[in-house]
């Protein structure tokens, strides 16, 4: 083989590995972000080893460093928030119950049973990711009504209690102001007291008319 022909065929092997990082980076970042298997294009129960795994491929054919793709850096980022939330067991346990209870809800809907035929074909596993992504939608509303619910309590509690901060400071300083003119006030007694035994004597050596 000719140094030409060998460059054209590493020419064409780059481009074609290049057109491959660019499709999983069009993949990843049209995935239904709620659904990290589907970000990591995983089924749901997978075991965590086949998580670690393929997210290291992908990361590693993705990485922003190893492509000219602009948004390499976007999708590398959405790649390794669902790798970290499948790996988070809480996270993941959260999501495998909202996937399953979007399958009850298609049986039930179209009244079928668990043992029903049409659950092993393709149609039926279209409808399951569909239905799953609206379950994942009405779950994210709700914990964005709870987050907002528990803020603005949050907020009213941090309001009641900054209120009774500020109450506790005036009645300090009330009581710092008053404690600071307590001689004053003292002295201005004994004036008031010694100006009115003054007006009594004046008033008893005082000789009647007449």
């Amino acid at each position: 083989m000719g140094e030409d022909e060998k460059d054209a065929l590493d020419a064409l092997e780059s481009e074609a590995k290049e057109w491959e990082k660019d499709a999983e980076i069009e993949r990843i970042l049209n995935a239904f972000r709620l659904d990290a298997y589907a970000v990591l294009d995983l089924n749901p129960g997978v075991p965590e080893s086949d998580i670690k795994v393929t997210y290291r491929k992908k990361s590693l054919l993705i990485h922003p460093d190893k492509t000219r793709n602009p948004r390499a850096p976007d999708a590398f980022d959405r790649l390794r928030k669902a790798q970290t939330e499948l790996m988070d067991e809480k996270h993941r346990a959260r999501l495998d119950e909202s996937i399953a209870d979007a399958r009850m809800l298609l049986i039930r809907e179209n009244k079928w049973t668990v043992d029903s035929e049409e659950l092993k074909t393709p149609e039926f596993a279209k409808m399951w990711r569909a239905k799953a992504r609206e379950v994942l939608i009405e779950d994210e509303h709700r914990r964005r009504r709870l987050m907002k619910a528990m803020m603005q309590e949050e907020g009213r509690e941090q309001k009641r209690q900054e209120e009774e901060v500020e109450e506790r400071k005036r009645k300090r300083q009330h009581e710092q102001d008053w404690e600071a003119t307590r001689d004053q006030r003292i002295d201005s007694w004994r004036q008031f007291q010694k100006g009115k035994s003054g007006g009594e004597k004046k008033k008893k050596k005082m000789k009647p008319i007449g």
